[in-house]
């Protein structure tokens, strides 16, 4: 499947404007361009935004790591931001910490254009058998 096929899949995504960058089961890279309607009060980056670039680049990762026929559901997640961002790009890249049999859990830090960090999100997603 490639990266436009990998987003396809999830049509908020899409709608939001995500961009996969790279897709393997240890690394998944994508970004999110800073646009006036992505935006918050003080036009900083929202941080739904920021989340659903993390969500979407956690799933991507999850599912490239499922065993055969299976699916998979988000049960938790957890956001820490850590600077707004006013301009350019962030990228969000998602590597697991555990694939097992019944859960996955990755990590997804998102950078700026600086390299600086943005957010990190740690998900947790249940894995449905086939």
């Amino acid at each position: 499947m490639d990266l436009e096929q990998l987003v396809a899949t999830m049509p908020f995504a899409v709608h939001t404007g995500i961009q996969l960058d790279s897709a393997a089961p240890e690394q998944v890279v994508g970004h999110l361009d800073w646009d006036s309607h992505r935006t918050t009060a003080g036009n900083g980056m929202h941080g739904g935004a920021l989340m659903t670039l993390a969500d979407s680049v956690g799933a991507v990762c999850a599912f490239l790591n499922l065993p055969p026929g299976a699916s998979t559901s988000t049960t938790s997640s957890s956001t820490v931001f850590t600077r707004g961002v006013r301009k350019g790009t962030v990228t969000a890249t998602a590597r697991p910490l555990h694939a097992g049999r019944s859960t996955i859990a990755v990590v997804t830090e998102i950078r700026d254009d600086e390299g600086r960090l943005v957010a990190q999100v740690t998900a947790s997603q249940a894995v449905l058998g086939p």
